[in-house]
């Protein structure tokens, strides 16, 4: 009966003196440049009966869609989020009288140009009560900058591996095993943090125009990381 060579032998998990194991971690750490940016409008209007207040937001609400329009392809992605028309009741006086009512629309838009930002944020926070958030910085969830970090990550694993075997005097054999961390017990992510820091501006209408913002995009940090295990030619120890 032969003995399987080192090269053929079935893997275990723990590995055996023909076939030694080694277990690496391989880590990747990017900086890239965003590739997206978000901001959030809030659009309000108030009246002394409901439908006064519809129709001055209705009319607000459109006058920002039709703002945010005209930037074309700078505007990747343009969405209507939360509505609403609440009553102000009187403070004072008997039983509920209702004082006026506030709408409000809330907008969300992602571009991809970094200069039209800057310049679309000004214009839309210099309109009467109109509120804007952001912006928060982003990668697309295909980012190839994702890829080139899982790419390293594992090019890494396979360089710490092979100098275990050098510095023991041998070659790596083949792979047993390679995973994300975390792939084997997976747990329910939490959800994402925004991007980047959150600025907040609201302006009052003036008979001039405002300066576009000079906006200095947040810098992205992507990380990957791996457990690889291989196996060894035996060393001669």
């Amino acid at each position: 009966m032969t003995t399987p060579s080192p090269d053929t032998a079935p893997a275990v998990p723990y590995g055996t003196p023909d076939a030694p194991r080694i277990a690496v971690r391989g880590e990747a750490r990017l900086e890239v440049d965003p590739e997206i940016a978000r901001i959030g409008i809030t659009v309000a209007a108030r009246g002394k009966d409901r439908r006064t207040a519809l129709d001055d937001l209705t009319r607000r609400n459109a006058t920002v869609l039709d703002l945010i329009k005209t930037y074309g392809d700078a505007v990747e992605k343009l969405e209507t989020g939360s509505f609403s028309i609440t009553p102000e009741l009187k403070e004072k006086g008997r039983g509920e009288r209702i004082h006026a009512y506030h709408g409000r629309v809330r907008i969300t838009a992602e571009l991809t140009d970094f200069t039209a930002l800057g310049e679309l944020t000004t214009r839309v926070a210099d309109l009467d009560l109109t509120h804007v958030d952001g912006p928060w910085w982003a990668l697309r969830l295909n980012s190839p900058a994702y890829r080139e970090a899982r790419q390293q990550a594992v090019r890494e694993a396979v360089q710490r591996a092979q100098e275990y075997a050098e510095a023991l005097g041998t070659t790596l054999s083949a792979l047993v095993e390679l995973a994300d961390i975390g792939a084997e017990n997976a747990q329910p992510l939490a959800p994402a943090a925004p991007g980047g820091r959150m600025r907040s501006m609201s302006y009052a209408a003036e008979d001039t125009a405002a300066a576009p913002l000079d906006l200095e995009p947040q810098r992205q940090r992507v990380y990957a990381q791996v457990n690889a295990r291989f196996t060894m030619r035996p060393p001669q120890l």
